[in-house]
């Protein structure tokens, strides 16, 4: 698996848990106590590799394990 097939399977996973929580972009981003909506979009579409900061924010957020932002479904 190359870099940007890592980071569009991390995005649609987050997507989709994401969803599965009944949050929004911009109330996901408030959550994890960043200033807006947009960044998670662009992790979402795979278009940015997001920190390890990032990811944990997003775990701890989500209430979710690594492992299901990762999984290749």
């Amino acid at each position: 698996m190359d870099k940007k097939e890592i980071l569009v399977t991390f995005g649609k996973n987050l997507r989709a848990e994401r969803s599965r929580a009944g949050f929004s972009q911009d109330e996901l981003a408030e959550k994890m106590g960043i200033c807006a909506g947009k960044h998670i979009g662009t992790i979402e579409r795979g278009e940015t590799n997001p920190s390890l900061t990032t990811i944990i924010a997003i775990m701890k957020a989500l209430n979710i394990s690594f492992d299901k932002l990762f999984e290749n479904k």
